[in-house]
């Protein structure tokens, strides 16, 4: 075997070793065991929240488990591949078996970014905010611009993804929408995109001049229900209005919105989309999860910074520049992480920047001072 390719095996086992490290592999047989016998009492869905959290547990559990033997399974079956082809001088066989290790590698690599998920609430549900910020008309358009980026992103990955309020802009676009996306680790890929994201292009509405747009992007857990979290009434101020949307499935006219301020923080969420009651339920658990977020941030350092850099939607404190004039580039400002691909990044092909800061918060340098070292 080459020794190129021996350095592939060897940087796959890795992964492998560190998936086992992540899911507690002496215990992990067991511990599914124990969710299976669960899972047939037939008292179970007496507490359906509570069921649903165990069957979110055993799935993820389950899943970690195929994902390991599915890396190990097809390491063996390519090695093996390589060294029968070696043996009858196929050198066919052994360049196709080398270049699946190539792709499972990345696969492998990208398995291990996800088992560093371990945050205190990265497997959650997640909230997601945009807000258009300095450009008017403009920056409306590119928080729809965002808000479609990131339902793509949610979709690719097979996220459910449920429109919380929106508010559409005066003339194009939106001023803010807000969404819950569901699904294993929805949390902890999108928190590393709080901040504010900065487009430069050619204006669409007739100006024909090179502009500069913001729109904040601000991220936050869904509160598991066993996390406790005490909201004062007192605190609180509660308002229905009546809500619009931009049509068709998103319209309603009914004074049924809900915005709920909390006055301590100056926090406020919104729904719209349900009626009041259920729109009070909804908000309410916005609320919690944005207290819970602020609790996470006091404990960690490294997210609240990424937080505050969030500010105001202007110069200064972007996180990510997309430029589509003169030249294509979009490039995150806190790992260096770039590329040219700008229609696809726009089409939801977010995984590389995430990736590159969930190292980055690992490692605690950049992937530019990472290189560096090299």
């Amino acid at each position: 075997m080459r020794a190129e390719t021996q350095n592939i095996v060897s940087d796959i086992e890795k992964s492998l070793e560190l998936l086992r490290q992540r899911m507690n592999w002496e215990t992990a047989q067991h511990r599914l065991e124990e969710f299976n016998a669960r899972v047939e009492d037939p008292n179970l869905w007496d507490d359906p929240e509570k069921a649903q959290a165990l069957m979110k547990d055993r799935q993820a559990l389950v899943d970690s488990l195929a994902v390991h033997d599915g890396i190990k399974q097809e390491l063996s079956d390519n090695v093996e591949l390589i060294e029968l082809g070696e043996m009858e001088e196929d050198d066919e066989v052994v360049a196709e078996a080398e270049a699946a290790l190539k792709v499972l590698k990345a696969r492998a690599a990208e398995k291990e970014l996800e088992a560093l998920l371990n945050g205190e609430a990265d497997s959650n549900d997640t909230f997601l905010e945009i807000n258009a910020g300095a450009g008017g008309t403009e920056a409306c358009d590119w928080a729809s611009m965002l808000q479609r980026m990131y339902v793509r992103w949610a979709e690719k990955k097979g996220y459910k993804v449920e429109l919380q309020s929106e508010e559409a802009g005066s003339e194009a676009g939106i001023k803010s929408v807000a969404y819950k996306i569901s699904g294993h680790n929805a949390y902890g890929w999108l928190k590393s995109e709080s901040g504010v994201h900065r487009l430069v292009r050619i204006s669409p509405f007739g100006k024909g001049t090179r502009e500069t747009s913001f729109a904040s992007v601000w991220v936050y857990p869904v509160v598991d229900d066993n996390i406790e979290i005490e909201v004062n009434p007192a605190d609180i101020r509660i308002d229905t209005y009546r809500s619009s949307g931009a049509g068709g499935q998103h319209v309603n006219t009914t004074d049924s919105a809900v915005r709920i301020t909390h006055a301590p923080t100056g926090i406020v969420v919104t729904s719209s989309e349900k009626s009041q009651h259920q729109n009070r339920d909804i908000a309410m658990k916005a609320l919690k999860s944005r207290l819970y977020q602020l609790e996470l941030d006091r404990r960690n350092a490294a997210i609240n910074e990424a937080h505050e850099n969030k500010g105001s939607a202007g110069w200064g404190n972007q996180i990510r520049s997309y430029v589509l004039q003169p030249y294509q580039m979009v490039k995150d400002l806190r790992t260096e992480h770039e590329t040219s691909d700008t229609q696809g990044v726009l089409d939801g092909a977010l995984d590389g920047f995430m990736a590159a800061t969930l190292a980055m918060n690992v490692s605690g340098k950049s992937r530019a001072e990472a290189a560096g070292e090299d």
